[in-house]
Order: C-alpha cells, then structure tokens, then sequence
C-alpha cells in the first residue's frame, strides 16, 4: 500500500521533516493498527459518471508565504492522518450512501490555485489510505499573496465539474490571513453559494514569536463574518499548529456526519454591515504598498545626483 511505502522512506525524501514523520504519522498508524484497520493494497478509486455520494468535499489549503515550511508540512501532515482516522472512517460508513468524493487544492495569490490530489471516492480505509498516500506523495509549494476569493471560486468551479452525484457540496477552507488580492471576497462567497454550496473554515489564528505585517488579531471572527456561509456552515479556530489534525478531524467529522456544532465551534455571523470591515486585508496591503512607495521617494530625494 503506497501510504505505508511513503513512511518506511527516510523523512527526506518524503518532504516531511524528521521530527513530523517520526510524530504525527506514526500516531495515525498506530490508530489504524489499534483497530485492525491497517490494509495491504489500495487501488486508486476515481468517481464513476453519476455516481451517488453523501458529499463532494474540496479541501481548499492555503500555501502562502506567511506560513513557514514546517507549519505547512504539519498541515499537510494533519490531513493525511485525518482522513484516515477511525472517527472519520465512522462517519463516512455512517452516511446515507456510505462514500464522498474528495479533491485536495492548494491556493495563494490569485492566479495561485493547483489541484493537488483530483476527486477520489472514499468508502472504506483502503480509499482513505490511497487518497491520504496521493497527498503524501505530492510535493509541498509555496506562492506569494492571499486570495481567498481565487481559492473559494476555483473550488467551485472543481464542485461544479464533478462527475457524481452529490446529496451535499462543501468547501472546506483554511488559511492564516485575510483576503488581499483578487476580487472582494464577499463577492467570491456569494457566487458559491449560488451554486449550492456550503464554505466551512478553519482559519489558523497561530500565536507566533514575531507578528507579521499582514496579521490581524480576529481572523476567527473575519472567517465568520466574511469568508463561512450556507446551511449548517462553520470554522474551528486552529490557535496551535500541533493541535491542526485534530481540528481537521472534529471538522471532517462533523461535514460528513452532519453533527451538532459543539461550542468550540463558530457559526457564520454575517452582516450586511459587514462589507467594510470585509476589506481588511485589501487595506492593509494598500497601506503597505502606500508606505513603500513614500520610503522610495523620501530615498530617492536624498540620493545625491552623481553626473561626474
């Protein structure tokens, strides 16, 4: 099975660092092992034309610049283990239909969006670890700028797309800024709800030694008022990136399942006088770029003009 050939290769070579392979992957293994879930062989399921499904989940993960490489190798990390969590194998076998479709995008700027693993089927554990195994072999990027508005309508258009036939369409996304390039994100939100589909979030609100120039203080309540929408929609705060693949696994569980919301939880609070306040991360990139611009021509006035 290529999950397990990825972990018996030396952590370099699977792009992960020692310290993650020999922590979080063992620890899903160890799960799979406890319940005599662990399978030899997997074969790569892919969606059959109307195929019935409980959901068509994208996995929307942000890939800027403001997260560091370890940061994004334990993020990468957490869904792999989560998706191939016992909890998360429940809920699927639990559903009406007892399989989703899930594609995994990565995103940035907003001409930065690159779909990593395409829609696959996942039914049973042999599907879990075949999708898990694909992500896991799958390099990890980074690109400059956040557009959470490219993200939300690039997986919409993935939902749009699909083969099968799902009974609900979500997007589940996560990031560690607000939006600040391409179109407002309001706007990108409204169209994917149009579409029938529901955005949930988990916003990492990450506690760092130094603060960076694009940080703000409430991203959980800018995700709940500016990025989360559609029947039952939701984000669960990630505040420590250790603690992101049980995050990932409570949020898949309860997406699949349809659970109550437990109080951790935050719902969408959105207000129409929320546009202003929507806008902040434009704002803040127009004020940086502002600043510059004045830092080069204070410099430029005090260069002296050699002509000799």
């Amino acid at each position: 099975m290529r999950l397990l050939q990825i972990l018996a290769r030396p952590a370099q070579s699977t792009g992960f660092s020692t310290l993650a392979v020999r922590t979080v992957l063992p620890l899903a293994l160890c799960g799979w092992l406890a319940t005599g879930l662990i399978v030899t062989q997997a074969e790569a399921r892919k969606l059959t034309p109307g195929e019935e499904v409980d959901l068509a989940l994208v996995l929307a993960v942000d890939i800027s610049y403001s997260m560091d490489r370890e940061e994004q190798r334990l993020q990468r990390l957490g869904y792999i283990s989560a998706i191939t969590s016992p909890q998360v194998m429940k809920a699927i076998e639990s559903g009406l239909i007892g399989k989703i479709a899930v594609s995994y995008i990565e995103w940035a700027g907003a001409t930065s969006q690159f779909t990593l693993v395409d829609w696959h089927v996942i039914s049973d554990l042999h599907s879990a670890q075949d999708f898990a195994g694909a992500l896991a072999e799958a390099p990890i990027k980074r690109a400059y700028r956040t557009s959470i508005s490219g993200g939300l309508l690039f997986a919409g258009r993935l939902i749009e797309q699909i083969e099968a036939q799902p009974l609900r369409r979500v997007i589940d996304i996560s990031g560690d800024g607000p939006n600040n390039q391409g179109g407002p994100v309001l706007e990108a939100r409204e169209q994917v709800l149009s579409q029938g589909i529901t955005v949930n979030g988990l916003p990492l609100v990450l506690s760092r030694t130094e603060k960076g120039w694009y940080d703000i203080d409430n991203l959980d309540v800018y995700y709940a008022r500016c990025v989360i929408g559609g029947p039952g929609a939701f984000a669960i705060p990630v505040r420590d990136i250790e603690g992101f693949a049980e995050a990932v696994r409570m949020k898949l569980i309860l997406e699949i399942a349809g659970q109550s919301q437990p109080q951790l939880v935050q719902p969408a609070d959105y207000k129409p006088q929320d546009e202003e306040f929507c806008l902040i991360g434009e704002r803040i990139w127009q004020d940086r770029i502002r600043q510059y611009d004045d830092d080069w021509r204070q410099n430029r006035l005090q260069i002296p003009d050699w002509k000799g």
